[in-house]
């Protein structure tokens, strides 16, 4: 995020711990908000691109913890499935998300990012990836939002 916008991750970390307690969904809140409207402009000015928002959850990740291969698109459903996963670092601290992709040659082929606390990163939600959280010491939350391309 630039310098002068700052981001409550523990109000958001807060709520991803309450919901996944209460099993309901993470409620609005302004910060999430300022988030979400942020990202949406910078892909729109930097890239062109018009994004609108489908899902939004946050996940909890145990030290050491790292998830199955995960996608978003629903491939018998892709019209109604998202165009871009978001991933957004709350509180992540050494969390490596593995992106798997094809280039039209070669099949297979991936990009390992890292993650860090108010990072975010953004690819095709057709896209296999998993999340990885590298450090034995402490909890990471990452929010996770899927838009639609207009």
């Amino acid at each position: 995020m630039p310098a002068g916008f700052e981001i409550d991750s523990l109000e958001m970390a807060k709520d991803i711990l309450e919901s996944s307690y209460t099993d309901e969904k993470v409620p609005f809140s302004r910060t999430w908000d300022r988030l979400n409207k942020f990202i949406k402009e910078h892909i729109r000015v930097k890239f062109d691109l018009t994004l609108s928002n489908m899902e939004t959850w946050g996940n909890m990740y145990l030290p050491k913890d790292k998830t199955n291969p995960l996608r978003e698109t629903d491939l018998n459903d892709l019209k109604n499935s998202p165009d871009y996963v978001c991933l957004y670092g709350i509180i992540a601290e050494d969390v490596s998300v593995r992106i798997y992709y094809n280039d039209n040659r070669r099949q297979g082929k991936f990009i390992d990012m890292d993650l860090s606390t108010d990072k975010f990163i953004i690819f095709p939600a057709n896209n296999f990836y998993h999340i990885e959280n590298r450090q034995n010491k402490k909890l990471n939350f990452i929010q996770t939002i899927t838009y639609e391309y207009l």
